[in-house]
């Protein structure tokens, strides 16, 4: 694209030899009559005139043009430089800059652009630099993001929305939200934050690629200058862990209400039977008070356990690890269970193993221990047989207790570790268990750094195996 400043010069050229081509042909026919009537010239000297004419002429308009030319550039061509940075600015390009010459007497113009520029450059960069931002938020934040035009098609949608059903933006970019295949129950939110414009929150459970989850979602319009309604946003939080979390704590009120209640019931009905009368007869006393002392035993049982639980989910339980012997663990435990075991002519035996020393807090992996072999004999029949061994898998050392008792259906397997979860519940209530047992276990073993498996079948009995690491001496 020819400039302002080459078209000038190109102008000018022309005008001059138009000027001087003018003069040369009146000289040319002046020149001879003057010089014939005057001067009597030869035609050959007349001739060689011409041509010394001719190149004088056009020495002067070389030398003119060049004159020109330099004038031309000092004080037009930056006007036009001007211009053509002036252009570049309006098309987005915000590098661009003005040579700055004091000798042009431009030199404010030509700074103030410059300047222009600069706050253009910076403030394009930094708008660059916000949407960046902008949009890493978006695509990184945990919660699912969908914004819609006024008409419901769709602007923006993050990484988490799309996952949640299974969209590609790329793929449903200024779809209507009703034709991408989003749950009833979303649209139906959509639809009515569209029609009410106003901000909108409920809990919503939703069918989603990663099966039903239960979400809440949140929508409030969209609104630009002058309070003109855009569009509308909606942003769903993802609560389904929250709810199970929520499940839990209700079902663990709900059973310590229960395994307290019955201890209490039992000891307060006992004892006003004893306060009518009933202490009179020293067999009945007896037997209440034993029965109290059971219940209250029960009790207490239960409430250590919920303490135990307590301390270990706190992130100050802190666990004295030593280098403990496998065999000396099985032992003690056989010695604090026997009681137990020879109520039910019951014999445990520990198989030969590789006398392992594994790394660990002793009492607590006592416990552990006592609490699983306790299950055995409490969910085994008479004259059955629990093993007790012990191996070395990679850095762990593995316990293993095996039992020959009523065994657990695989239906019931992920869940023997939750809290107050009884196999047989009936069995166990009787034995004066808590249902915490191996809620403690797997906690223990957890903060060991290790890990806990079980194999079961029904009526053939139950193996648990304990990983602990290696002790290293």
């Amino acid at each position: 694209m020819k400039t302002f400043y080459s078209r000038l010069l190109f102008v000018f050229a022309v005008l001059h030899a138009v000027m001087l081509a003018s003069l040369g042909i009146v000289l040319g026919q002046l020149f001879p009559i003057v010089f014939e009537q005057r001067m009597n010239v030869d035609r050959e000297d007349l001739y060689l005139f011409y041509i010394v004419l001719f190149i004088v002429l056009g020495i002067f308009f070389l030398v003119s043009l060049w004159v020109a030319s330099i004038v031309l550039a000092r004080y037009i061509k930056p006007i036009d430089d001007i211009s053509h940075t002036a252009i570049q600015l309006a098309d987005g390009d915000y590098t661009a800059r003005v040579f700055e010459d004091e000798l042009t007497g431009i030199t404010p113009l030509t700074h103030s652009l410059n300047v222009l520029a600069r706050n253009l450059q910076e403030m394009s960069q930094q708008r660059e630099s916000e949407q960046e931002r902008l949009k890493t938020l978006i695509e990184t934040m945990g919660s699912g993001l969908i914004v819609l035009g006024r008409s419901g098609n769709i602007s923006i949608m993050n990484k988490t929305f799309g996952g949640l059903f299974g969209l590609h933006f790329d793929k449903v970019r200024s779809r209507n939200y009703q034709d991408i295949g989003l749950p009833e129950e979303l649209q139906a939110f959509a639809y009515q934050l569209l029609m009410t414009e106003t901000p909108t929150r409920q809990q919503l459970q939703l069918q989603t690629a990663k099966g039903l989850r239960y979400t809440e979602c949140y929508g409030a319009p969209v609104i630009g200058e002058y309070g003109k309604w855009l569009g509308m946003v909606i942003v769903i939080h993802d609560i389904t862990e929250l709810k199970r979390l929520e499940k839990v704590r209700q079902d663990f009120v709900a059973n310590v209400s229960h395994e307290l209640k019955t201890p209490v019931t039992s000891i307060k009905g006992f004892t006003e039977t004893l306060l009518y009368g009933a202490y009179q007869k020293e067999e009945t006393l007896l037997e209440f008070l034993e029965i109290i002392k059971l219940e209250s035993d029960r009790l207490q049982l239960l409430i250590d356990d919920l303490l135990d639980l307590s301390k270990m989910e706190q992130q100050a339980f802190v666990l004295s690890k030593a280098p403990v012997s496998i065999d000396m663990l099985f032992q003690r435990a056989l010695q604090i269970t026997s009681q137990a075991s020879a109520a039910k002519d019951i014999h445990p035996v520990i198989e030969e193993g590789q006398h392992l020393l594994v790394k660990g807090d002793e009492n607590r992996l006592l416990q552990v221990v006592v609490n699983l072999v306790s299950n055995a004999i409490t969910y085994s029949s008479s004259h059955t047989a629990i093993a007790l061994s012990s191996y070395r898998e990679g850095q762990f050392g593995v316990l293993v207790i095996r039992d020959e008792g009523i065994g657990i259906s695989s239906d019931e397997l992920s869940r023997i570790f939750e809290r107050f979860y009884r196999v047989d519940k009936a069995r166990s209530r009787n034995s004066g268990g808590t249902g915490l047992g191996l809620a403690i276990v797997k906690h223990l073993v957890e903060a060991h750094q290790g890990k806990i498996e079980v194999e079961s079948e029904v009526g053939k009995g139950t193996t648990f195996r304990v990983f602990i690491p290696i002790a290293t001496i």
